[in-house]
């Protein structure tokens, strides 16, 4: 076995080790969203494909993956009445992005559950690359300026699932931008405007800077995701430590040899 499945394996056990909470229940008549202010940009089936979006996807073996994921992330997301998830990873090009993705698509897909996908990834944004799209305004335009959150959204043309892009990249005062009140005020007028709604997150790589732990303590939990043969084992163990004190749901291995070829993942 590949030396990132075992740290992987072992980080689970870990995290598996911890005291649950007691499950809650939650409500099943979720109402979609009306699109009466966010702006709808259709995504042609053929970008999806291209964009290896599970949308577009006639691969079942992809679908049955992300379903997978999607169904355990809601166990837990539920399990602790949690509903604000952060996507990291140790490194970048590692597929975190189009996990976020495909993730919140998956979450769509399942009739009783609406998704909305924040890039907060300022330093090479790509959410907005991954659907296909050019927003006009984004989330670094909401940090800078005084725009309303209804100018962000867009619905790429899946009922349930929106986005708030981030199309400028931002290497300067990222840290500062992600930690800041207005940031702050975005997280939570999104979780009190969508109470039944998850709320994800797609964030820098957690070993480039300190994004990710300035950002933090706005989400409930966390997403790691690695590739096997890309992602080193020290850097894992190092992301590892960092979010030791952190809700971890797991851990997603893309591209492992031991499950099948391309877009097999194991959590």
């Amino acid at each position: 076995m590949d030396r990132i499945s075992k740290a992987v394996e072992l980080a689970a056990e870990k995290r598996q080790s911890k005291r649950r909470k007691k499950p809650v229940s939650r409500s099943e008549s979720a109402q979609p969203f009306e699109y009466t202010k966010t702006r709808r940009i259709v995504v042609p089936q053929e970008v999806m494909r291209e964009n290896r979006l599970i949308a577009g996807s006639d691969q079942q073996i992809i679908i049955d993956a992300y379903k997978l994921l999607r169904t355990r992330v809601l166990h837990r997301m539920q399990q602790n009445n949690w509903r604000a998830l952060g996507i990291t990873s140790p490194g970048a090009n590692v597929g975190k992005t189009l996990t976020a993705v495909n993730l919140a698509i998956s979450i769509a897909m399942k009739h009783e559950n609406t998704v909305v996908l924040v890039d907060a990834d300022l330093r090479r944004p790509s959410v907005h690359k991954c659907l296909g799209i050019e927003p006009e305004k984004g989330l670094l335009d909401y940090l800078e300026g005084d725009i309303p959150i209804d100018e962000m959204l867009i619905n790429p043309g899946i009922d349930g699932f929106v986005v708030i892009p981030s199309h400028n990249d931002s290497h300067t005062r990222s840290s500062e931008r992600l930690s800041s009140t207005r940031m702050e005020r975005l997280v939570r007028e999104l979780k009190a405007r969508y109470p039944d709604r998850l709320v994800l997150f797609d964030l820098p790589p957690i070993l480039v800077g300190d994004d990710v732990e300035a950002f933090s303590p706005y989400v409930d939990a966390f997403l790691l995701v690695v590739e096997e043969g890309k992602t080193d084992v020290t850097e894992y163990a190092k992301t590892v430590e960092i979010l030791e004190n952190k809700d971890v749901l797991g851990t997603v291995l893309n591209k492992s040899e031991e499950i099948g070829h391309g877009y097999d993942y194991y959590y």
